[in-house]
């Protein structure tokens, strides 16, 4: 099976660990290299990074919105691309390219807090529990069918940091779950998801940190845990 796997930040890690465990990740795409630290140097992604290491092709287009891209990933031959917050919108033209499709894996229990920031959401609002869910993707935002799903409690002293780390793991485990399945000739069922309970996980802002004292001291202490340890909350 050829697999691209397409991801950012340190939370994709362990699920790209996942997909290539059978030497199957023919290329990873990942964001362009930014701008970081004191020195403003360009860092390469922890995608980038753990790619390299393992010996996979890297690429790192702008978008993947122009023909150019997309020929350069129908040339790949995928037979499914596996996206783990890549932070780059997929055209419905490339959803269309691999043979099984997208595959995302979404740290939430969807529909329940689909969008950019699921694992501080869930802490902030209170939520007994959330988990990772392996949905097909489709051209909606996180709207497309769930595969497999796991869930985990949430604790009174989770941080943000602490159930992104379990949240990781947990999706790399779920991933490799449904790899299995299609490995043995068995897809998935794709299950869509409800219309009730749909709840939207803005992206997160430093300008959120600030605590509003009008809260009551439950509410300021779950902040407080979800943005540990970015982005921080302050008085």
């Amino acid at each position: 099976m050829r697999i691209v796997f397409a991801g950012t930040p340190e939370f994709a890690v362990a699920s790209l660990g996942a997909a290539a465990r059978h030497h199957e990740v023919v290329a990873v795409y990942t964001q362009p290299d930014r701008p970081a630290g004191r020195g403003r140097g360009l860092m390469p992604s922890p995608v980038k990074l753990d790619a390299i290491a393992r010996g996979i092709p890297v690429f790192q287009p702008e978008t993947l919105k122009t023909p150019e891209a997309q020929a350069q990933l129908r040339a790949l031959q995928p037979d499914l691309m596996i996206v783990v917050a890549y932070g780059l919108i997929l055209p419905k033209a490339v959803l269309a390219i691999p043979t099984h499709g997208c595959w995302n894996v979404h740290a939430s229990l969807l529909p329940r807090w689909r969008g950019a920031a699921p694992i501080q959401r869930a802490i902030e609002a209170g939520d007994a529990e959330t988990g990772v869910c392996l949905m097909q993707m489709e051209a909606g935002l996180d709207t497309g069918p769930v595969l497999l799903h796991q869930a985990t409690a949430i604790s009174d002293s989770d941080t943000g940091g602490q159930l992104h780390d379990r949240l990781a793991q947990l999706g790399a485990q779920v991933l490799s779950d449904g790899l299995g399945l299609l490995r043995a000739g068995i897809k998935p069922i794709p299950r869509p998801q409800p219309d009730a309970g749909v709840t939207y996980a803005h992206k997160l802002d430093k300008a959120q940190a600030r605590l509003d004292w009008s809260q009551d001291a439950a509410a300021l202490a779950r902040r407080v845990r979800a943005f540990n340890p970015w982005p921080v909350a302050e008085a």
